[in-house]
């Protein structure tokens, strides 16, 4: 399944892409897709919704409507950093010994085609497209080997960064990680049975028609499994909280010289299986 969820008079609608020009309302479900319909099989249970009452959903375009973030806000936004060997090296540092992680404010939640407000204060917008581990229950001590039974799915991610507030303010990333808007995700989440292999997926990221980003999850450092388990021994995952593995190389600061987001730039980018998304840059006045 591809669940999503979309704007109808200002209220948020859960859905399921039907096709790829096509949004199931699933509404009559009764729920959204948020921690506690993760928690109580509620995908099983959508499962057999949709086997019973999918033919007599309305129907939406998917052109017509504005998407909404894929699922509800979750209870946390835990980031991977430095986890393509790609990014480590234009970045110029050692690939970590252990995964580096830091926090992203879930203010920054945002739908996968929003503007992308760049914050008053800043020159130093930048980019980074991320395959989202979606958690599916609650996961504590969990092992390697067991670590995907807790993935409920996966999606697009742009790790939005302010790389002043990150890098030069001192004190921790998570400042320059959590602007509104920072954190647009979707057009969906695709369940884990959508996804062979999360650990070989191309993704790419592209500003104003030019390909800057251009990897494969192959390239992970630590990859999904590894960074499950970690993150586990530190914390509870929650249904429906969500990971973002890291980025490869192509953002603007590893150019020579940098160069960030300007009003009216547009950003698209996707992940192989998982839809694309795009934003265009506003300035926040």
């Amino acid at each position: 399944m591809k669940l999503t969820r979309y704007y109808e008079n200002d209220t948020i609608v859960p859905g399921v892409f039907a096709s790829e020009t096509e949004i199931l309302n699933c509404a009559g479900f009764g729920e959204d897709w948020g921690e506690a319909f993760f928690e109580n099989d509620g995908l099983q249970r959508l499962e057999k919704f949709l086997e019973e009452r999918g033919d007599s959903l309305p129907r939406v375009d998917v052109g017509e409507v504005s998407l909404a973030p894929a699922v509800a806000r979750p209870s946390k936004i835990v980031c991977i950093g430095l986890n393509y060997a790609s990014h480590a090296r234009e970045a110029g540092m050692d690939a970590p010994s252990e995964p580096v992680v830091f926090f992203k404010a879930t203010t920054a939640w945002a739908g996968p085609n929003d503007a992308i407000v760049i914050p008053r204060d800043s020159d130093k917008t930048d980019w980074e497209v991320e395959l989202a581990v979606v958690i599916g229950k609650r996961a504590k001590y969990v092992s390697e080997e067991e670590a995907l039974d807790y993935v409920a799915g996966y999606g697009v991610h742009n790790d939005y960064s302010e790389r002043e507030w990150q890098l030069e303010k001192g004190g921790q990333w998570v400042k320059g990680k959590s602007a509104d808007t920072y954190a647009p995700f979707g057009p969906y989440l695709a369940t884990s049975d959508e996804v062979a292999d999360p650990n070989n997926l191309g993704l790419w990221l592209s500003l104003n028609g030019e390909k800057l980003q251009d990897g494969n999850t192959s390239d992970f450092i630590f990859n999904i499994q590894q960074v499950i388990s970690y993150l586990s021994n530190f914390m509870t995952l929650l249904p429906g909280d969500v990971i973002s593995t890291g980025t490869p190389a192509g953002v603007g600061l590893g150019f020579d010289p940098p160069f960030y987001l300007k009003e009216g730039d547009v950003v698209e980018l996707g992940i192989d299986g998982l839809g694309s998304q795009k934003q265009v840059a506003v300035k926040e006045r």
